[in-house]
């Protein structure tokens, strides 16, 4: 499963982690590989399923 790298900076900037969601826009690919990069998603506190939930869009 991938993660795009626009939901992981929407989310941090959300909180108000300016360095790191400029940090994540510089060194990460678009999109990011839970089996690759789910350890650095754990250490930003963000959780896939919430991200994955932002990047769909809404299915009313």
């Amino acid at each position: 499963m991938t993660i795009s790298k626009a939901a992981v900076i929407a989310a941090l900037r959300k909180r108000g982690q300016h360095a790191r969601a400029d940090f994540v826009d510089r060194e990460l690919p678009d999109e990011l590989d839970l089996n690759r990069h789910g350890g650095l998603l754990t250490t930003l506190r963000l959780d896939p399923a919430d991200l994955a939930d932002l990047a769909e869009p809404d299915r009313s």
